[in-house]
């Protein structure tokens, strides 16, 4: 087992009421899971998200904590939250990391993986 690290999972979600397609502004929502999976008390200090439209315009989000919060995950807990960011177009990419101090001062990364953010298909 690594002493230091966390595993990062998203759910997403089409925020159809908050999303105006006729001007190009689609929102959706994330729930994030951070699990500390290391054997070391670990802090999350801050975030680094790149957001990516189906046009290719990039966006990076950089920023302390998490919701406003900066957990600590003792091995084995978790941190759950949702938040939600905005596209001009139907679909989109995000990925990024966290950043992480461990109770001994040593400082790590977790990768957040690539997801998908699109408007599911509708069938008339």
């Amino acid at each position: 087992m690594n002493r230091y690290e966390c595993t990062v999972s998203v759910r997403t979600l089409y925020v159809e009421e908050q999303s105006n397609p006729d001007n190009q502004h689609y929102v959706f929502a994330y729930t994030v899971t951070i699990r500390n999976t290391g054997s070391v008390a670990a802090q999350v200090i801050s975030r680094h998200w790149v957001i990516t439209d189906a046009d290719d315009n990039v966006q990076e989000v950089r920023g302390l904590g998490v919701v406003g919060h900066q957990p600590l995950l003792q091995p084995g807990e978790q941190f759950e939250y949702t938040s939600g960011t905005a596209l001009a177009t139907a679909a989109g990419s995000m990925f990024g990391e966290y950043f992480l101090v461990a109770e001994d001062g040593t400082r790590f990364e977790a990768p957040i993986p690539q997801f998908s953010l699109a408007v599911p298909r509708t069938l008339h």
